[in-house]
């Protein structure tokens, strides 16, 4: 599963690392706490936070993450775009909660219509 297939398939809005959206997906991890996922996030997987900050990105980067999806509707901030752009972070933006995107992205990757 491609990020690019995930975006389609939730409605996704891209921030961010519209040409990173070739990208492999693994798997997901959903948490607000930097350090949580930093001892716990896995490479090649979605991160899903209601942080917009821009540690975030750092956070990604270190993780080697896919991709980081934004809950709430919540926009990342100026500086957090500008850095997941110099970064090639993906940043993806989603209308719904935690709990609905975390439901809705398992049914995609365990390929449930």
């Amino acid at each position: 599963m491609t990020l690019q297939e995930i975006v389609e398939r939730m409605h996704l809005s891209v921030r961010t690392g519209q040409d990173r959206l070739d990208r492999a997906v693994t798997g997901a991890y959903a948490g607000d706490v930097l350090s949580d996922v930093i001892a716990n996030g896995k490479a090649d997987s979605v991160w899903i936070t209601m942080q917009t900050h821009a540690n975030v990105v750092a956070v990604a980067v270190l993780k080697d993450l896919a991709g980081i999806v934004i809950v709430q509707g919540r926009e990342p901030s100026a500086d957090t775009l500008e850095k997941a752009t110099k970064e090639k972070v993906a940043i993806m933006v989603s209308e719904l909660g935690t709990f609905e995107t975390v439901g809705k992205l398992s049914e995609v990757l365990n390929g449930e219509p």
